[in-house]
């Protein structure tokens, strides 16, 4: 019996000492890097591209790239990043060739957007708005507007300010924050007459589904419907004080969702932020006043054929 024990001592130990071996690798490397663009490609630009493009980037990337002090996208703290994940600073992205993405292809800023990578190969979670199911015709438009002559991307020199990512980052990037390959095949845009097709287009790549599911850990880029707690919100972003602000519920449950809620109602909600009794959106969400009526429209009626989910969120946890 003491043999016994004795080996399970030693097998115990070993494992111990395995972990914290792995322990100590993760915690001393940096984020994984992987194969860079290998590719082709020339966006088109016309004055309707730079347009969409810029509505959005407006959505999509000013969030986090805008800098009150410059007026431009050249990057900030993300003050609403879980403190798990570290510190994460969103980077310069005008047409600076040195602090900025000045001397980017075209291709590199697809295969950014597409699969997380960077042009130097250093993939870059936990929020990179990795786009992979865009549509072909809306990334172009992305990277016109990238291009173009509008005051937020204009070359600014602001330096990047590196992030500093946490153990559970550097760990997630081995086994759950990993890369998308790019599509194989050409992805439509949506048929704008059926509304539940442009409302799933819109709610996926707009990133609603990312903040209202249950978690950024496993929220699912490529199958959103397969994360948890898809659009039932309790997500844990900050607000600028580094306060938790649960996001709300949006499915169709009738007490804690908005199975309730008028058409008119959500329009409202999400495109000025305005509520009866008071404000129904508070900062890391902004309004969307970018979207149509039509589009606003559009996300309300598919979100109103999703599973309703009982989950009863206090908006706001102040620590």
């Amino acid at each position: 019996m003491k043999k016994v024990l004795k080996i399970l001592g030693f097998v115990l130990l070993g494992i111990i000492a395995i972990i914290g071996i792995g322990f100590l690798y993760i915690n001393a490397s940096d984020i994984p890097s992987y194969a860079t663009a290998d590719f082709e490609y020339k966006a088109e630009s016309s004055p309707e591209a730079v347009a969409r493009g810029e509505k959005l980037a407006s959505m999509l990337c000013a969030g986090c790239h805008m800098n009150t002090k410059t007026q431009s996208l050249t990057g900030t703290i993300m003050a609403d990043a879980p403190p798990e994940f570290g510190k994460i600073y969103a980077p310069n992205i005008t047409q600076d060739k040195t602090h900025g993405i000045g001397n980017w292809t075209d291709a590199e800023i697809v295969y950014l957007l597409r699969t997380g990578i960077k042009r130097d190969g250093q993939y870059a979670p936990p929020y990179m708005a990795k786009l992979p199911n865009m549509a072909d015709e809306d990334i172009n438009a992305i990277v016109a507007f990238l291009r173009s002559d509008h005051p937020l991307v204009r070359a600014d020199a602001t330096p990047d300010q590196a992030c500093e990512p946490s153990f559970l980052t550097k760990a997630l990037s081995r086994v759950a924050f990993l890369p998308f390959s790019m599509p194989e095949a050409a992805i439509p845009m949506p048929d704008t007459s059926d509304m539940l097709e442009l409302g799933r287009y819109l709610a996926h790549n707009l990133d609603c589904f990312s903040c209202h599911s249950a978690d950024f850990k496993s929220n699912n880029f490529l199958e959103p419907e397969k994360s948890v707690g898809y659009f039932a919100g309790g997500n844990k972003p900050l607000d600028k004080q580094g306060r938790v602000m649960l996001t709300s519920n949006i499915t169709p449950h009738p007490e804690t969702g908005i199975g309730n809620w008028s058409e008119d109602q959500f329009v409202k909600a999400v495109k000025y932020g305005i509520k009866e009794g008071g404000t129904a959106l508070q900062y890391p969400m902004f309004p969307y006043a970018q979207l149509t009526d039509k589009e606003a429209k559009a996300i309300f009626q598919y979100l109103q054929t999703i599973p309703p989910i009982e989950n009863a969120v206090q908006r706001s946890v102040y620590n």
